[in-house]
This record gives C-alpha cells, structure tokens and sequence, in this order.
C-alpha cells in the first residue's frame, strides 16, 4: 500500500505542476488581455485537494515520518516530517483563498490578477516544497 500510495503521490505531482502552470499562464493572460478566464484554476485547485488526501494518506504510514526523539536533527525526518508538509498546507491553502478571492472579482481582469497572484506564490511554495533529486539525501526520484 505504501509503495502504491507513493508513486501515485509522486505521479500526480507532475499533473499538479502543469494545471498550476497552465492556470497561471490563462490568468496571467486574462489579467492583461482582458480575456475570459476558463477553468483551468479549478481543475489545479482541485488536483492540488487530491494530491492532500493522498499525501496525508502517506503521511501516517511513510518510513520517513517519525516523531522520535531527535528527528529535527536528521535532515529527511524533519523534511518529510515537518517542512513537506508545512509548506505544502501552506500553498494549498494559498491556492484555495486565491480561487475563493478571484470568484468574488467583478472583471474578468481582475479575476486574472488575483488568481495570478495567488497561483505563482503557491507554485513557488509547492516547488520550493517538492523533494527534488537534486536535493541531497531526500531520497526521492523524478517520479
């Protein structure tokens, strides 16, 4: 179950990046177009809801997530088990007050603002939070 669960978490991460990064792009051009805007910031809204459950779902069986004695002085324990998931609540949360704000927003124009706004600090958020290859001893892959 946990391998399941990791690969679909770590699978969904790649779609969550480019419904992040297409809802981005549309806002960014409704924002300074004056273009409608489409659906594309509630379809990244709610993968980044899936990719939670699915996270919070791994987070309670994960190897990686220990609460012992002296986890904050391992670098992977206190990533997966505190910074991972801080940061990822964090621009989750981001994303779904920028989706709330920009419904509420009279033009098109602004709708694109906000949501591009909101939308770019999340993906800042969630990249800075994802444990890439590249970072030492994190232990994770591509996907």
């Amino acid at each position: 179950m946990y391998e399941g669960l990791k690969h679909a978490h770590s699978g969904l991460r790649w779609v969550v990046l480019i419904l992040l990064i297409l809802a981005i792009t549309g806002a960014y051009r409704s924002w300074k177009g004056g273009a409608a805007g489409s659906k594309m910031p509630l379809y990244a809204m709610i993968s980044v809801h899936v990719q939670l459950l699915l996270g919070l779902g791994l987070y309670f069986i994960s190897p990686y997530v220990k609460f012992t004695e002296g986890f904050m002085k391992d670098p992977v324990l206190r990533f997966y088990s505190v910074e991972h998931l801080s940061l990822m609540l964090l621009a989750i949360l981001t994303i779904t007050i920028g989706y709330s704000r920009a419904k509420r927003k009279p033009t098109d124009a602004a709708r694109g603002r906000t949501t591009f706004m909101y939308y770019a600090i999340a993906l800042v958020l969630i990249l800075l939070a994802i444990p890439w290859p590249f970072r030492q001893g994190l232990g994770a892959g591509w996907f």
